[in-house]
Parts: C-alpha cells; structure tokens; sequence
C-alpha cells in the first residue's frame, strides 16, 4: 500500500480534480445531447436509446479490464481515455445526428476506463482510516463536476457546436492534469482476476448499488430536464435542478464518508435508499413549487450518491489485489446494465406517463433497500 506523505496526498488530489473535470465533460455532454436530440424531434424512447449506448460501451470495455489495469500504467489508460473523449466530443459537431449512436458508444466505453481506474487507483492508494472520507471526495468531485456541466451549457446554449468544444477542451485538460501530477501503479497483482461470477458472489449488494447508481443517475443526467419541461419549467431552469441535485450530492458526501468510516455500512446504505425511495415519489408534489424543489432535490442528490459511496467503501475495505479487480470489473458489468436498464425502460415509461421518472426511480430505491434485508447481507458488514 502507498504509504500517506505529503506529495501522495497532492497526487490523490490532482487525481480528484482531474475526474472532477471529467465529470463536468459528463454533465454538460448528456443533457446537451438530449435536447439536441429533442429538437431534433426525437421521441423519449428515442432519447433514450441514445443514452443506452453509453452502456453498450461498457460492456465492450468491461471484460478487458484487469487485464488493461495488469498491463498498463493507470496515468497511461487515464491519459488515453480522457484525449479520445477529447476527440469525440469535436466529432459531435461534424458527425451527423444518425452517427451519434456509435459516438455514445465511444463515451460509454472509455468513460468506465477512467471511472473504474480511478476507483481501483483510489482504493489502493488510501490507508483504511480515511477509507471512507477519500473516496467521499472522489464521488463529490465527480458530482461537482456533474453539477457544473449544466451550468457551462447554461452559458454556451445547446445550438451549434460551441458547446462540445467546450467539453472536449475540459477533458484535454483533465488529461494534462494526470501527466502532470502522475499515478503510479499503487499495488502489484500478477494473478488473474476472479471470474465475474465468483466477483458477483463476493459483492452482489455493491453489484446491486452500481446497478442502482447508474440506472437512475443515466436516467436523471438525460431525462430530469425533460420531466420538469413538461411540467412547465423553462429549459434554464430545468437545467438548473441538475446541478442543484448534484450540488447536494457535492457537499454531503463529507457527512456521508465520515458516517461510513464510523457505523454499520449494510444497515447505512439500507438508510439511505429507503429515504431516497420516499422523496423520488413526492417528486410530482414538490416539482410544482420551484424552491421547494430545488431544496428537495438538493437533498435528494447527497442521499442517493451517499448509497453508491457507502458502496465502494465496502468494497475497497474487504478486498484487494486480483480479488478487487474481478469484482471492479464484475462493478463495470453491473454500471453497463443499468445504463442500459436505465435510460431505455425509463425512457419507454415517460412515454406513458407524465410521471414516469419519478415513480421508476423511487421503485428502484425500494427494491434496493429490500433487497439488503436478504439475510445473506446481515452480516456481510
């Protein structure tokens, strides 16, 4: 394990910053391409079709994983992922709207590179005290940059290409800022992986959360402006509830690290999807008074991340090695599925029903929370 000096600590910061940064390129790129695609005149299942090749991507990346971890420098897969997002991005402008199926693909695919790579870095970097804290800054630095993408679009309009430059020059960025800071292997694992079925066996409640986090975090990046367009918000202030929602996500993944380095994590991730299940179904009530909103979803944003938080704790507590990477790449399956789940099935369910985000989220919140009642997670924590 790296031992905790003063230059490891900058390094893990630069290492946060730059997937803040890429996490800016995310939440400005997806509703950016969905309202692209809606004044194109693209259904909701359309939309969220487009959506789910993000997922696609992941599943072609994720198999391939530990071997890519064992054989490559993690600032060498970080670096090439984040200046191929640069190059995708410029293509959005030149590619024509029946092109952007394969170019999402192409977001899916070296964005869980970096997602997944950084998490392992992470968790192999960190001394098990501040476990719970350092990884609470890496998914409030992705959130922060979630937030800050529909601010930029705010300002660059979702006409033109100005904005995909935008984003592409913020991930050229984020690439200088990993040559320059570096990231050296943090532990060496020779040995293979463990299969993908063993992984989900070790860690099916993580698996379970990653499922969660991103069907509903896919779901709400494309759809979430959408659904308050409907009911009557302007396209600014749509916007606008995405980065108050991950605004909260930001600031209380402090509390919710802290929590996790203290008390029973099955019994807090169980907390917080129930409380997250019971706010996403008031979401029809409260999305009509647009301050309540904002201070709702607020909360709602730091609740549900706080679950996907609690997760990795968990799982950077209890493995390592060859044993880390089958279950990150077992993770990488799961994020690809509920990209995929995500987006398509909400997708079809907002074609039917003008409330249909809301009560999909809040079922899937639920389902979650019951399902860490199975006695085969009593004492997994």
């Amino acid at each position: 394990m790296v031992k905790t000096t003063k230059l490891n600590t900058k390094r893990l910061l630069a290492v946060i910053f730059s997937v803040t940064i890429f996490g800016l390129t995310y939440g400005l790129s997806s509703p950016l391409i969905a309202f692209r695609l809606l004044d194109a005149g693209a259904s909701e299942s359309l939309i969220g079709l487009n959506a789910a090749m993000h997922a696609v991507g992941v599943f072609i990346v994720a198999p391939f994983l530990p071997a890519l971890f064992r054989l490559c420098r993690p600032a060498v897969l970080m670096v090439v992922s984040l200046i191929a997002l640069a190059g995708i991005f410029t293509l959005f402008s030149f590619v024509p709207l029946s092109g952007w199926l394969l170019l999402r693909l192409g977001l899916g695919l070296f964005s869980e590179i970096i997602m997944v790579q950084t998490e392992t870095w992470l968790n192999g970097s960190t001394v098990e005290q501040a476990r719970g804290k350092v990884l609470a800054l890496y998914t409030a630095g992705m959130s922060l940059g979630f937030a800050t993408g529909p601010l930029i679009l705010l300002a660059t309009g979702s006409a033109g290409g100005l904005a995909f430059y935008v984003a592409a020059f913020l991930a050229a960025i984020a690439a200088l800022l990993i040559i320059t800071s570096g990231m050296p292997k943090a532990h060496e694992h020779h040995e293979p992986a463990d299969s993908l079925l063993n992984s989900l066996k070790l860690a099916a409640l993580p698996v379970s959360a990653t499922v969660l986090n991103a069907a509903v975090e896919v779901l709400g990046m494309n759809f979430l402006s959408v659904y308050a367009m409907k009911l009557g918000w302007s396209e600014s202030a749509s916007t606008l509830l995405i980065s108050v929602l991950m605004l909260g996500a930001i600031i209380l993944q402090l509390p919710v690290g802290w929590l996790a380095d203290k008390i029973n994590r099955l019994i807090f991730m169980r907390t917080l999807a129930g409380l997250a299940a019971v706010l996403a179904f008031i979401w029809p009530l409260i999305l009509t008074f647009h301050l309540l909103a904002y201070c709702m979803l607020f909360i709602w944003g730091g609740i549900f991340v706080g679950i996907y938080t609690v997760a990795i704790t968990w799982v950077g507590e209890r493995f390592r090695g060859a044993q880390l990477a089958g279950i990150y790449a077992a993770m990488s399956v799961a994020w690809g599925a509920g990209a995929l789940i995500g987006p398509l099935l909400g997708g079809f369910i907002m074609t039917f029903s003008r409330h249909g985000l809301p009560w999909f989220t809040g079922t899937l919140c639920l389902l979650f929370a019951l399902l860490s009642l199975h006695k085969r997670f009593r004492t997994q924590s």
